[in-house]
């Protein structure tokens, strides 16, 4: 994969169309920006109950986006990452339909998982209170299937994702032909939607044991025999995550976007210049993506008995940053978050990053900044990209928590909002980024005092330097040049604008 930003989006919700149109879109006005793209859930259909985590066949594409033939044609173009969704398949699927009607004649029978299945001789209450779970209720829900048979299936999301017997022959058949399909279609990595939660054992939390690990390995095995590399979407304790990064290409930093947002309230850089110094290497790094904001990835591993694990940020802290939301989102992420409307996961907060920070421009460019000079493969999410807003239109239609997050932009809107200030310097970022040797380099990060952090990139006589100062806050960056040094300052005054300095022998990135 190669080392440059990579942009996350759903195709519809970004292009105004299909894929033809956003490949047309990267070509154009975003042309150069991206040295890769993660295209969300864009299989058949894009809009059920989870916004195309849920696919009724996950190896046909939705009509309404084209034809594999059309994303063959943007990998050529640019990298593209795709979801595998693991954990589960639709209810309506033919799979599962085909279980549903015919019952144990059915030769997708074992496929999917019941609670007899993980517990043929009865769970004791221990066992189902150690479940690892993202939400407050247990993973099953209670159905009657088409034969008339009532079974307890087991759904870690909702009712409408059955999770599946990832070692049952026609599970694996079916993993194996999505992966065939992305192989075929110019696909360069995979990103293990929910895989943590793939493996069912009695007596264990079901969630990332040895039996998942295992697992990953021999998918990611697979995935490496068709030359596809494999991202693991993971949300853990950060010591966790750590230990998940060793085994496997890549992971995401999730813990990035809560720290980031704690120095910026607090002024306090040293639980970030901490983790920086520690963060796998091997990472994916997110300000916002199409989920929540997750405040789980600092906590304390909620796993682990009173004397366990601490996390990087304390549970003081971490309402501190949640209320911090709320407040400079006038309400608004309150409104999408937790029980407040239909929410998957209940330890992520929903709202846009740039409302998260009050809409305070000069406090999102040096979020962003702190990212891209942050160890690993930038990712942007659509929205952060073009500096949107909270949609509380969608979000009301909906009710979906995560729409707030999730605008449906327009041809005009695109082209609107890539000529804003707060846009074109978040593009020039993108640029230094991609461009500038050092970043494929050493990384250093130092904290001198409590409210400064600085973070360095070298590689032979090629430097970039971030230094910020969170009681401000004030940023800057210097990096060497064709011409040598070139700085930029963050200022709160310039409401966003990068300003250039005006030493002699500096020139504008």
């Amino acid at each position: 994969m190669k080392n440059q930003v990579q942009l996350i989006t759903y195709v519809d919700r970004l292009s105004g169309g299909g894929f033809r149109e956003l490949n047309s879109l990267l070509g154009e006005q975003l042309a150069g920006l991206f040295g890769g793209a993660h295209l969300l859930p864009f299989f058949t259909p894009i809009d059920g109950a989870d916004a195309g985590f849920d696919p009724i066949d996950h190896t046909k594409i939705d009509p309404r986006l084209g034809t594999w033939e059309d994303v063959k044609a943007l990998s050529g173009t640019i990298e593209l990452v795709a979801d595998l969704i693991v954990n589960h398949v639709s209810s309506s699927s033919p799979q599962f339909l085909d279980f549903s009607q015919r019952g144990a004649a059915s030769r997708y029978a074992g496929m999917f998982l019941t609670f007899d299945r993980v517990f043929p001789e009865g769970a004791r209450a221990s066992d189902l209170l150690g479940i690892y779970r993202p939400r407050p209720t247990l993973p099953f829900s209670p159905a009657t299937l088409i034969s008339g048979e009532r079974k307890m299936l087991w759904t870690t999301f909702n009712p409408e994702q059955v999770d599946i017997d990832i070692r049952h022959p026609q599970a694996e058949a079916y993993l194996d032909s999505i992966l065939r399909k992305f192989q075929a279609a110019g696909i360069k990595m995979i990103r293990l939607d929910a895989v943590g939660y793939a493996v069912k054992k009695p007596g264990t939390s079901c969630f990332m044991i040895p039996e998942t690990f295992d697992y990953i390995a021999e998918l990611t095995a697979k995935a490496h025999s068709l030359g596809i590399e494999v991202l693991v979407e993971i949300h853990s304790h950060y010591l966790k995550q750590i230990d998940i990064a060793r085994r496997v290409d890549w992971v995401y930093d999730f813990a990035l976007p809560p720290l980031v947002l704690h120095a910026l309230f607090s002024g306090d850089a040293r639980q970030l210049a901490r983790w920086l110094s520690i963060s796998p290497r091997n990472a994916v790094t997110v300000l916002d993506t199409h989920d929540g904001i997750g405040v789980i990835d600092v906590g304390a591993d909620t796993a682990v008995v009173a004397g366990g694990k601490e996390g990087l940020l304390s549970p003081g802290e971490i309402d501190n940053l949640v209320e911090t939301v709320h407040k400079r989102s006038r309400g608004q992420s309150r409104k999408a978050t937790g029980a407040a409307a239909s929410n998957l996961d209940l330890y992520q907060v929903n709202c846009t990053f740039l409302d998260a920070l009050g809409g305070r421009e000069t406090d999102y460019l040096i979020a962003r900044a702190l990212q891209f000079f942050a160890p690993g493969i930038p990712q942007v999410y659509y929205v952060g990209l073009l500096g949107g807003s909270n949609d509380m239109e969608l979000l009301a239609r909906t009710g979906v928590g995560r729409d707030i997050n999730r605008h449906y932009y327009t041809v005009a809107e695109i082209e609107a909002e890539l000529r804003r200030p707060l846009v074109q310097k978040q593009l020039e970022l993108i640029r230094l980024r991609n461009t500038h040797p050092a970043f494929a380099g050493e990384f250093q990060v130092n904290a001198p005092a409590e409210s400064r952090i600085e973070l360095q990139w070298k590689r032979q006589e090629h430097r970039a330097n971030l230094h910020v100062d969170f009681s401000i806050p004030r940023a800057s960056i210097t990096c060497t040049g064709l011409t040598g040094e070139m700085e930029h300052t963050f200022i709160p005054e310039a409401a966003g604008r990068l300003k250039d300095s005006k030493a002699p022998g500096l020139k504008e990135i």
